[in-house]
């Protein structure tokens, strides 16, 4: 049987800084280039939120999870719709998971990353949810291992720190979320790497080491919000993800690790970019487009409310906009069938469900 891998303490001394010079300097370029259009956006929290929620899909998704973009978002629209229990646990994992990111950004106005926001942040990830039983907030007490579902420990594909070592390792990765490494990226690779090899949590480890990614960019000023969103890069490159975390364990390849990580966070930060820009672009060019179709002095309250949740119900638009009610049913009525449509008629006392296409194509493109 394996036995419980120790990793090594941070700062790590033998890092090959010299192999990894042009990734550096590329990597942080693409972090600066999306910061840039991050701080030139208006309102990147309404404009940008479906975008976390497709983070959260996909982080999710790692770990399991089946629910799309489109399902969460017509949930959320329409909460009494009729899913299988596996889906509707799906779809509250998911909006926990988006939640937890609103959270970590909450208390990291009020003191630095340390240990209790993480475990404040699984609190909120676990709540009501799968596994919420499972040391909810708390660190393990207990021996975990990585395998297939039923697998024994003695035949784990990894076996994390025993338990009466965790918290030496987890007041390590504390204090080196606070030192000062010579590239912050390199260092953000090895506070993930470390975590997940710690895997302190019972259940939830995953999720929490992705959202662990944009609390560290924002506090370390590389990113002026947490509006960075890697989980796609994750997803498309899964099994490269676990062997290069793998290798670690087993090589001690940090070096393998780093390499992958900051070409995610080019990849990412790039494509975060381009759906940055197109969602902009859509928001100023429907400006126009709305004024002319509606003549109503409400138009950029009805486009703020189309960009922050692009599948809606006429009642849940009514309250995010602020529209008086005969005059949001008339927005609708203009809209309907040119920049949105219906997707689920409304009958008896329940409301029309629509679905907002050109920014969901540009979210999943």
């Amino acid at each position: 049987m394996k036995a419980p891998f120790l990793p090594k303490l941070l700062p790590l001394t033998d890092i090959k800084w010299d192999e990894l010079i042009g990734l550096i300097a590329r990597s942080n370029a693409a972090i600066a280039r999306y910061d840039g259009q991050l701080t030139s956006i208006p309102n990147p929290r309404v404009l940008l939120s479906p975008l976390l929620t497709q983070e959260a899909v996909l982080s999710s998704k790692i770990e399991g999870t089946q629910a799309t973009l489109e399902e969460v978002l017509e949930f959320e629209a329409n909460p009494k719709v009729e899913i299988s229990e596996e889906q509707h646990s799906d779809i509250e994992e998911i909006l926990n998971y988006r939640t937890s990111v609103d959270l970590a950004e909450t208390l990291l106005k009020e003191k630095p990353l340390c240990l209790n926001i993480i475990k404040s942040v699984h609190d909120q990830l676990l709540r009501g949810v799968r596994g919420q039983w499972k040391g909810r907030g708390e660190f393990r007490k207990v021996q975990n291992w990585i395998g297939s579902p039923g697998t024994p420990m003695e035949e784990a594909t990894y076996i994390p720190p025993p338990p009466d070592r965790l918290m030496d390792y987890m007041s390590n990765l504390e204090h080196y979320c606070h030192f000062e490494e010579k590239d912050q990226l390199v260092q953000l690779a090895i506070i993930h790497a470390q975590f997940e090899l710690i895997h302190p949590f019972v259940d939830g480890n995953g999720r929490i080491g992705r959202i662990l990614i944009p609390i560290f960019l924002c506090q370390r000023k590389l990113l002026h919000s947490p509006m960075f969103y890697i989980s796609a890069y994750f997803e498309e490159n899964r099994d490269a993800y676990y062997a290069r975390l793998r290798a670690i364990s087993d090589a001690d390849d940090w070096l393998g690790w780093i390499k992958y990580f900051l070409n995610a966070v080019m990849e990412q930060a790039n494509r975060n970019s381009q759906k940055a820009t197109g969602i902009m672009d859509l928001y100023n060019s429907l400006k126009g487009e709305i004024s002319e179709l509606t003549h109503s002095q409400y138009g950029i309250q009805t486009l703020d409310s189309l960009f922050s949740r692009p599948v809606f119900s006429s009642r849940a638009f009514i309250e995010l906009s602020g529209i008086p009610k005969p005059s949001a049913a008339r927005m609708l009525n203009c809209l309907d069938n040119k920049i949105i449509r219906v997707i689920k008629p409304g009958k008896g006392r329940r409301p029309n469900v629509y679905v907002f296409p050109r920014l969901l194509d540009i979210i999943q493109s």
